[in-house]
């Protein structure tokens, strides 16, 4: 069991011409072969939708600067008055 030998392939083609019929087969080879045709275009069309290496949808990675970095220093804090004002 496992591989066809040439007896059962020439039997399997006979039975097709019988079932078939001489005219048939080359109209059910060729739709056969057409739809091969467009699942490869598919499957290749999917592998290059996954494979593109579009820049512009990547997070660049953020750039070094020649200049030297400068350090922030905050604002002097502004003083709250110890008590509100009295009221007259």
């Amino acid at each position: 069991m496992g591989s066809l030998g040439p007896f059962e392939i020439i039997l399997i083609f006979l039975v097709i011409l019988l079932i078939f019929g001489a005219k048939r087969i080359p109209e059910i080879a060729r739709g056969l072969g057409k739809g091969i045709r467009e699942f490869k275009d598919a499957t290749s069309d999917i592998k290059r939708e996954l494979t593109v290496d579009d820049n512009s949808q990547r997070i660049q990675p953020p750039r070094q600067s020649t200049a030297p970095r400068q350090s922030y220093t905050p604002p002097p804090a502004q003083q709250q008055p110890a008590e509100p004002p009295a009221e007259a």
